[in-house]
């Protein structure tokens, strides 16, 4: 059986599924959602952490929570690159087992380095 359909079609289609899912869900969350909003309401909230205004000589900008979240970026690439290896595990052979060793050792030695320099310390 041949299909003289666009093959970009199916796509196109979820694409617009999706995109049509964003639309709704922001309509449906700003019709249903609170509207009183008080003061706690309106302050930043980054990740647990009391916003402070900066010093007035320039003092540091605490960067842990952007060092925990970039951490976060380079091990969950990792995974990234893991699942397409292991639904093509048996067509690699040997090769591709060797490529995703040093693949894994690469990324076990970022994550030593991490380690042992203490960004893994909740202080």
């Amino acid at each position: 059986m041949t299909s003289t359909g666009n093959p970009y079609i199916p796509i196109l289609v979820i694409g617009a599924i999706g995109f049509g899912f964003a639309v709704i869900s922001v309509g449906i969350a700003a019709i249903t959602g609170p509207k009183k909003y008080n003061r706690a309401k309106l302050s930043a909230y980054e990740c647990g952490i009391e916003p402070s205004p900066q010093a007035a000589e320039g003092g540091r900008f605490p960067v842990k929570y952007f060092l925990t979240a970039m951490l976060f970026i380079i091990f969950d690439i990792e995974i990234v690159f893991l699942y397409p290896w292991a639904v093509t595990f048996d067509k690699l052979g040997l090769f591709g087992l060797a490529e995703m060793g040093i693949f894994i050792a690469t990324v076990f030695v970022a994550y030593a380095y991490v380690w042992r320099r203490g960004g893994l310390e909740w202080d």
